[in-house]
């Protein structure tokens, strides 16, 4: 395939954006705090690129299923560990098999396919997989409309394996009991330890483990094209290396944390105070219900994406597309990933703080020939002090003056860059556009606008 894939343009589109966030909490450590980073000597406030792809992919799936934007109606997939039960409820709603022996038959035929499932005497994730498998929506529907087909073979395939399951698992309670007796053990020749008794399972139907893998199978999921995935436990089960790099975001200037302390209220006990009803209870009415601290975070973030669009029509050719189809596709998949790109945002806390209501200060799109990265251009932080010389006062029109002189600096010197379109949704920015000169970007008025 050549590096020029379609008549869009280059092989990767770059995108960049600022956007400054107030008093928020998008992403947090395993303590409930912000993460942070040093970089160009200071700590900086950061939003990782695992939430903001996540962001990005949720938004475009869900366009798609209400039939909005580029890709209405077509197929997105689902990140989950419960297929075993998504499995379970299709054949119980579309083909009226009982819960239980939907649920047993379900796991059953998905973990002799090679999936690993969560411990069986923990009832909460006894039907789980150990690991999250990003595939298609539909794909519960398709094993289960395989397994009711097939249901003369899988019923009685299924008992005899959980009958064996259980064998194996009393087997190898025993062995660890004798071993904890310090009882001699008999050679078997296999070692401590192992998993060996579950070789004696029987061998999930030839035609029922190809059906589960093509279920499984990326096929035509738009969004699993876009972002991958890594399924290691099947080997067989085609992995997706994803079209889109995403950075991290961090803050253009140095972090400063807020410990926001917060009181709330208990409805009973100042229902009782305004009505003057204190003196029925004895209990201390004064003070708050509860008290806490919570950890918030204000800035101006940089962060950035590429596309890369050989490999989005790799992904989609690999599915089963024809060259048409998958060049149709791509070109509805750019326009909802730069659409995501800058109105999908994380939704922690989003009722308490209204984060996603944010819309970025600049996005800068251009394409080129390999991927372009500026996070160099704020190593040195934005100082914000009108009062210090160097200061180069408050950090959004800064890093805008930063970001597109870095562009057209590095423009000059790189010749397959294509002329950039920057796309702002502040009007103090807006402004700041028509003064500055040679920023090797045209400006659009629509997110539609940022691809050829």
């Amino acid at each position: 395939m050549t590096s020029n894939p379609s008549s869009t343009g280059s092989q990767f589109l770059s995108l960049h954006l600022l956007e400054t966030l107030v008093a928020v909490l998008p992403v947090r450590d395993e303590n409930g705090a912000p993460k942070s980073i040093v970089y160009g000597g200071t700590e900086r406030h950061m939003i990782t690129s695992q939430a903001r792809r996540r962001a990005e992919r949720v938004h475009t799936r869900n366009r798609a299923n209400a039939g909005l934007g580029a890709l209405a109606g077509r197929s997105t997939g689902v990140r989950t560990r419960e297929w075993a039960l998504i499995t379970a409820r299709a054949l119980t709603s579309t083909h009226g098999w009982e819960a239980d022996e939907a649920v047993r038959t379900a796991r059953a035929v998905i973990e002799a396919t090679g999936l690993k499932f969560g411990d069986p005497a923990k009832k909460t994730v006894a039907n789980l997989t150990k690991v999250l498998l990003f595939a298609p929506a539909d794909a519960g529907s398709r094993m289960a409309a395989h397994i009711h087909e097939q249901s003369g073979t899988l019923r009685p395939w299924t008992e005899g394996y959980l009958t064996a399951q259980s064998a194996a698992a009393a087997a190898k309670g025993r062995k660890g009991a004798r071993r904890g007796t310090g009882q001699e053990e008999p050679d078997t020749g296999e070692a401590a330890g192992t998993d060996a008794p579950d070789s004696k399972l029987p061998a999930v139907p030839a035609a029922t483990r190809a059906a589960v893998l093509i279920a499984l199978a990326p096929r035509d999921a738009i969004d699993i094209a876009l972002y991958g995935r890594f399924l290691a436990e099947i080997a067989d089960s085609p992995n997706v290396d994803g079209a889109v790099q995403s950075s991290h975001a961090f803050t253009v200037h140095e972090a400063e944390q807020v410990d926001d302390f917060y009181a709330a209220a208990d409805d009973a006990k100042l229902d009782r105070k305004n009505n003057a009803l204190d003196f029925l209870d004895a209990a201390d009415d004064a003070g708050a219900g509860m008290t806490g601290y919570q950890s918030l975070i204000t800035g101006t973030f940089y962060r950035h994406a590429v596309l890369d669009r050989v490999q989005l029509r790799r992904n989609l050719r690999a599915a089963g597309m024809t060259a048409e189809e998958a060049e149709e596709a791509s070109v509805a998949a750019e326009s909802e990933f730069v659409t995501a790109f800058v109105d999908a945002f994380p939704a922690a806390k989003k009722n308490s703080t209204a984060s996603t209501g944010s819309l970025p200060a600049l996005v800068l799109a251009f394409e080129g020939e390999r991927p372009y990265n500026y996070a160099a251009a704020f190593q040195a932080p934005i100082d914000e002090n009108p009062l210090d010389k160097d200061g180069e006062g408050p950090a959004g029109p800064a890093a805008v003056r930063r970001l597109l002189r870095h562009h057209a600096f590095v423009s000059r010197r790189r010749p397959d860059i294509r002329a950039g379109r920057v796309l702002t949704y502040d009007p103090r920015i807006d402004e700041l556009l028509g003064t500055l000169e040679d920023t090797g970007a045209v400006t659009v008025t629509s997110a539609e606008e940022l691809t050829a």
